[in-house]
């Protein structure tokens, strides 16, 4: 589902992006490029949507203890 027309960004993006260590607002904004020009800033004032979707992908990287 995307969670920004403007840029594209797809929840798997942000998920992608929580796996690669990105679970702050400031980097996700700074990786989607959010409020630049072009975007109406909806995703940015929803920034908190957007993280919990990428520490969702960050604990899905995780592999499990329980295992070893």
């Amino acid at each position: 589902m995307y969670v920004c027309l403007c840029n594209g960004i797809t929840e798997s993006d942000v998920r992608e992006a929580g796996r690669a260590g990105l679970v702050m607002p400031c980097q996700l904004k700074s990786k989607f490029g959010l409020k630049k020009s072009g975007c109406c800033g909806r995703c940015a004032k929803n920034i908190h949507e957007l993280v919990e979707i990428a520490v969702q992908g960050a604990s899905a990287s995780c592999p499990s203890t329980a295992d070893r």
